[in-house]
C-alpha cells in the first residue's frame, strides 16, 4: 500500500470512529453482528441528515416559484419499474471470486502485477481435503509464505471449522506460473480467480398479497424519480403550473449493491434529493421565441430566459448546484466530469457529474442529466395514459408559421435523428406525427434531472470538516485536538450555553434562562461538566460552531456595563465577544440559518 494509500485510509478510520464515538453514524445491527452495506444515524446523525434536507428542500422548493414537492411511496406498482427499463436493465456486472464465492463489481477491479500459482489441493491434518483447485495471484512485493498464510486463512473461512486451524493445512501441488504486469482477473483482496462478468440486477424484491407468489412480486423503489414521472400530471393539474416547473422529492432507495463499500458512501439503503425539472422541447422553444439560445462561455446563468433550450437549463442546473454546494461549506473540493458521448445512455443528451474529494478519492456527489422525453414518454406507452401537457402559447406561435417554415422544423429534427450515434432514429412518419401534435400545441416535456445522494453528502460534509491539530500544553504534553469544523447551516447542534461554574446557583440560572431563549430558535447542548476549556473541546469536536458562556460578568460583578453580557466564543477562530443576551438571538439566527 502507498504512503498516499495508508494515510488516505487512516483518515477515514478517524472519521468512522468519530462517528461511533460521538453518535453521528453507528453500524445498523451491529449487536448481531452487523448488516452488509446498511447503517443506522445516531442523535447527531440525524440532526445533520435533517438539516442537509432542510437546506436542500429550501433552495430547491421553498426560495423558488417553479418547483413543488412530492412525497411518494416506497412501495409502488411493478410495471412502473418494467416501463422505466430498471426490471431489465438495472444491473450490474459482477464476477465471484473462485476461493471465496465473494462477489465484486467487475469494473471496480483494479488492475494488478504479480505471479499466477495454482494449488489443485489443501489437506488439514484431521483428513479433511480441499479437492478443488486453487488459483490465484501472488502480488508484487508480497512474500510468498504471506501469500500462503492468506490462502490458509481463506480456505479456513470458506471451509469451515471442518478444515482445522489455518495454520495447520497443508497446501499440496504448487505451480507458479506466468508473471503478470497488469490484470482484472483476480480478486483484489484474496487473489483468488474471478469468473466471468454476470449481470447481477440491483433491486431488492418483495411481496404484496398474502400469497406471496410471483403474480406479487414487487420491489422496494432503486431510485424515487420515477414516482414523480408516475405522479407527473396529477401534479400538472392539480397546481395551476406552466413549463418550465420542476417537481422534488427526498425519500429512501434501496438497491442491493454488489459490493457496499467505503462506509456510507455506496450502501444498499440510502437517501435521495432528485429534482425532476419540465421544460419545453427545443422545436417549442424555436415555435415561440424564433431561437433557442447557444450556450457559450461565460453565458449569464442567473435568471432563465424563454428562449432557453435544454443546453442552457442543463447548464443553468450545474451552476445552481454548485452554488448550493458552496452554501454547506463544499465548493472547493468540487470538480466535474461531463460524461463522453460514449459514456451517455442512448436518451441522454448531456450529463455531468459533480464530484468531491472524499478520504478514499474522488467520487460521484450528485449527476445532473438531460434526460429529453425519454421517461414520461416511456410510461406514456406503457400505461396508454397521455402524458401530454397543451400548451397555449406554443399553439398561438405555431399558428403563424408558414408550411414552408414547418417544413424546415421537421427537416431538421430529421437530420438530427439521422445523425443519432445510439438509440434507433425516429422514422420519419412519426416525425411528422410528432410535429403535428406540437404545432397543435402539445407535447411531452423534456426533463433535467439533478439527482444527489443525501448520505453521500452527509459523508463529504463530515470529511471535508474532520481536522486534527497538535497541542502541547505547559508541561509539554503533546495532545491531538480534532474539530470538525462544520458549517453552521448544517452542524448538528448550533450553540453550545455554558455556565462557567456549576456550583454558583447564579450561573446555572442564568444559563439555564439563556439555554431556554435559543432552544426554541435553534438545537442548543448545555453542559456544565469539566473546564470550560474541555466543554469547548467537546463541542467543537462534533462541530458546533458557537459556544456562549455566562461568567461572573453576566451577573455585573464588575461592573453594570457588562450585566446580562456573556462570551460568545467562534469555533473556528476561537474569537471572543461580549454580547447583550438581548441581543443574542438576532446575531446567531443569520449566521446558523
Amino acid at each position: 500500500m502507498s504512503t498516499d494509500a495508508k494515510t488516505q485510509t487512516a483518515l477515514m478510520e478517524k472519521i468512522v470512529s468519530l462517528c461511533k464515538r460521538r453518535g453521528f453514524i453507528f453500524q445498523s445491527s451491529e449487536i448481531y453482528g452487523g448488516c452488509g452495506g446498511i447503517w443506522d444515524y445516531g442523535p447527531l446523525g440525524a440532526e445533520l441528515k435533517r438539516n442537509l434536507r432542510t437546506a436542500w428542500w429550501n433552495t430547491m422548493t421553498r426560495e423558488r416559484e417553479d418547483v413543488l414537492g412530492l412525497d411518494a411511496c416506497i412501495l409502488m406498482n411493478p410495471a412502473i419499474w418494467k416501463a422505466s427499463g430498471h426490471v431489465d436493465t438495472f444491473a450490474d456486472l459482477m464476477r465471484e471470486c473462485s476461493l471465496t464465492n465473494k462477489r465484486v463489481r467487475a469494473d471496480h477491479v483494479e488492475a494488478q502485477a504479480g505471479t499466477v500459482l495454482t494449488y489443485t489441493g489443501a489437506q488439514a491434518p484431521n483428513g479433511w481435503r480441499w479437492d478443488r483447485a486453487i488459483s490465484a495471484l501472488l502480488k508484487n512485493g508480497e512474500h510468498i509464505e504471506s501469500f500462503r498464510k492468506r490462502i490458509r486463512t481463506l480456505i479456513a473461512q470458506n471451509a469451515g471449522e471442518s478444515a482445522g486451524k489455518p495454520e495447520e493445512i497443508e497446501l499440496l501441488n504448487e505451480t507458479k506460473g506466468e508473471t503478470l504486469e497488469k490484470t482484472v482477473d483476480f480478486h483484489p483482496e484474496t487473489g483468488g480467480a474471478l469468473g466471468e462478468a454476470r449481470p447481477f440486477n440491483l433491486m431488492l424484491k418483495t411481496y404484496l398479497g398474502p400469497t406471496a407468489t410471483e403474480a406479487d412480486v414487487t420491489y422496494l423503489r432503486p431510485e424515487t424519480a420515477q414516482a414523480i414521472f408516475a405522479q407527473f400530471k396529477n401534479v400538472f393539474d392539480s397546481s395551476r403550473v406552466k413549463v418550465p416547473f420542476g417537481i422534488g422529492q427526498i425519500g429512501k432507495a434501496f438497491r442491493n449493491e454488489v459490493t457496499p463499500k467505503n462506509f456510507t458512501f455506496r450502501s444498499r439503503e440510502f437517501e435521495q434529493m432528485e429534482l425532476e425539472f419540465f421544460i419545453k422541447p427545443d422545436e417549442a422553444v424555436e415555435i415561440i421565441s424564433g431561437e433557442v439560445a447557444k450556450w457559450s462561455e461565460g453565458a449569464d446563468l442567473s435568471e432563465p430566459q424563454p428562449n432557453w433550450g435544454w443546453e442552457l437549463w442543463h447548464r443553468y442546473w450545474v451552476d445552481q448546484r454548485t452554488k448550493f454546494y458552496e452554501g454547506i461549506g463544499l465548493g472547493d473540493v468540487l470538480e466535474y466530469y461531463w460524461q463522453t458521448p460514449e459514456d451517455l445512455a442512448h436518451y441522454a443528451r448531456a450529463c455531468v457529474d459533480i464530484l468531491c474529494e472524499f478520504p478514499f478519492g474522488t467520487e460521484e456527489l450528485e449527476g445532473i442529466a438531460a434526460r429529453g422525453d425519454f421517461d414520461l414518454s416511456a410510461h406514456q406507452t406503457a400505461s396508454t395514459k397521455s402524458q401530454e401537457i397543451f400548451d397555449e402559447e406554443l399553439k398561438n406561435a405555431a399558428v403563424k408559421l408558414t408550411d414552408e417554415q414547418k417544413e424546415a422544423l421537421i427537416q431538421k429534427r430529421l437530420a438530427a435523428e439521422a445523425a443519432k450515434v445510439k438509440g434507433a432514429p425516429m422514422p420519419e412518419a412519426a416525425v411528422r406525427a410528432w410535429f403535428e401534435r406540437l404545432f397543435k400545441g402539445n407535447y411531452v416535456p423534456h426533463v433535467i434531472e439533478p439527482s444527489a445522494g443525501l448520505d453521500r453528502m452527509a459523508l463529504a460534509v463530515i470529511a471535508k470538516a474532520f481536522n486534527e491539530t497538535e497541542k502541547v500544553d505547559e508541561k509539554g504534553k503533546k495532545e491531538t485536538i480534532t474539530v470538525l469544523r462544520l458549517h453552521p447551516r448544517v452542524a448538528p447542534i448550533k450553540v453550545g450555553v455554558f455556565p462557567l461554574l456549576k456550583n454558583k446557583p447564579e450561573l446555572v440560572a442564568k444559563a439555564r434562562e439563556v439555554y431556554a431563549l435559543l432552544k426554541k430558535h435553534m438545537n442548543c447542548f448545555y453542559d456544565e461538566t469539566a473546564s470550560i476549556g474541555r466543554r469547548y473541546a467537546r463541542q467543537d469536536e462534533v462541530g458546533t460552531p458557537y459556544g456562549v458562556t455566562i461568567d461572573f460578568d453576566t451577573l455585573g460583578e464588575k461592573g453594570p456595563e457588562l450585566l446580562d453580557t456573556v462570551t460568545l466564543r467562534h469555533r473556528d477562530s476561537n474569537e471572543q465577544e461580549r454580547v447583550k443576551i438581548s441581543d443574542l438571538l438576532g446575531k446567531l439566527l443569520p449566521l446558523v440559518s
